[in-house]
């Protein structure tokens, strides 16, 4: 029980309401008397706290001499306030990416080295997450876990033109991982190409992303202790890659056609 109560107190209840909330789960319905005496509210104090939770939603009366009270279901009213705490902080995140974006344009060398497999995935998908228009993608390798997290914030972002030019194949801990294959059977457009073993991520035209990495001599196997990102924010550089990589794109669809 401490810790449902832990959890409950964690998104704005009281002590006291989440322990007459917990109590009442297992009475389903019962009077203000029978709540206090199993949860060991004070008299005094469990009509404000179930008053409390009344407001709350996270129960309902039946009227009568005694009132009843009526627990809703966990499922019910957690999942409001699961609802209501996600958007509480898609805003929080909205307000503060502003900010931040707004503090990074004023820096004067905006390019940045980022270390680690992690922080360089973080950066990809808050890149993903801001963009208003277009992420184009040249893929010559994946870190593990990478290729899912990517999948995960395109469908999220539905809205953008997301283009990906890929190498057939990588390997991740010594074994094959055919990204052309995962791509399209999570939906998500890609295009074989002759891509080396680098990975660049640009968006509207305005910020990219370079990922470099050793591997294995043997097995050519991505080796994410040595990964290294250069998060770039020169619109001019960023924009000479796009129409690079726009240019490249027209190419291997024109050349489908003529297949076709």
């Amino acid at each position: 029980m401490d810790e449902n109560i832990t959890v409950l107190k964690e998104i704005g209840l009281t002590l006291y309401e989440a322990k007459a909330y917990i109590t009442l789960t297992s009475l389903i319905s019962s009077n203000a008397t029978e709540i206090s005496r199993k949860s060991g509210i004070p008299r005094s104090k469990i009509y404000d706290v179930l008053n409390g939770l009344i407001e709350k939603k996270y129960i309902d009366i039946e009227e009568g001499r005694p009132i009843t009270y009526n627990v809703k279901s966990p499922v019910e009213v957690l999942t409001l306030e699961k609802e209501r705490l996600n958007s509480k902080i898609d805003d929080t995140v909205t307000r503060l990416t502003n900010i931040y974006e707004n503090g990074m344009s004023q820096v004067q060398a905006p390019i940045w080295r980022i270390y680690g497999v992690d922080k360089i995935i973080n950066k990809e998908l808050e890149i993903i997450n801001r963009a208003k228009h277009s992420i184009n993608m040249r893929i010559g390798f994946l870190f593990e876990g990478e290729g899912e997290a990517l999948v995960k914030a395109f469908k999220k972002r539905r809205n953008l033109n997301v283009n990906i030019l890929s190498a057939p194949t990588c390997y991740i801990n010594n074994e094959t991982f055919n990204i052309i294959e995962f791509f399209k059977n999570n939906n998500i457009l890609v295009h074989k190409a002759d891509i080396p073993f680098v990975k660049v991520l640009i968006c509207d035209s305005k910020e990219m992303m370079h990922t470099y990495t050793k591997f294995s001599e043997d097995t050519r196997t991505v080796l994410p202790e040595t990964a290294i990102g250069i998060w770039n924010k020169y619109e001019d550089i960023s924009r000479n890659y796009d129409e690079r990589f726009l240019n490249q794109l027209s190419k291997i669809k024109n050349k489908k056609k003529n297949i076709t």
